[in-house]
């Protein structure tokens, strides 16, 4: 499994409870779209996960920024991730970073908005904001394998479904 977060926004740790600490504990892999804000919200993170791979957000501090790069592609699972906080062309812009890095899915935050976008060739996510929805649902993601595709779901943090997403199998390598 593969658990998304995104926009903890925290001073304190990664703001986690529920079924998102169990998804970020059980994950094989963690991915975070930045603006953890501080280094004790990342460090947290890091704590209760296996294997994270994370960006850096607009609200994370230097210290932060250090430690973390402004976008990163990665294969997990048979999937090609890029990952960024986000992107000032919105929906177009993050499909077009997706295209140029070969991905299959861009996994993006900023917006606390959780959401799925399907441009065609690239699958946008964004998990939403776990900790500081600001007006929208909380959310968290989870993708799984099924078959030879995935299955996605956005996740309120005690488990509620928001959406649900199906990921039809790749053929990048």
């Amino acid at each position: 499994m593969i658990a998304i977060f995104s926009d903890t926004h925290s001073h304190r740790g990664h703001e986690l409870h529920g079924e998102a600490l169990g998804a970020a504990r059980e994950a094989e892999v963690t991915i975070h779209a930045g603006d953890f804000t501080t280094v004790p919200a990342l460090e947290a993170f890091r704590s209760v996960t296996r294997e994270l791979y994370a960006v850096h957000g607009n609200a994370d501090g230097p210290d932060v920024r250090a430690r973390l790069p402004a976008e990163l592609t990665l294969s997990v699972g048979g999937l090609t991730v890029a990952v960024t906080h986000r992107h000032d062309a919105g929906e177009t812009g993050l499909a077009a970073f997706g295209r140029a890095a070969g991905a299959d899915v861009v996994i993006s935050g900023h917006t606390h908005w959780p959401s799925v976008t399907d441009a065609g060739d690239v699958l946008l996510i964004n998990p939403g904001s776990h900790a500081q929805p600001r007006g929208a649902r909380p959310g968290f993601a989870t993708v799984e394998p099924d078959g030879d595709g995935f299955l996605g779901r956005i996740s309120e943090p005690d488990g509620t479904p928001v959406e649900s997403f199906a990921i039809p199998s790749v053929t990048n390598d």
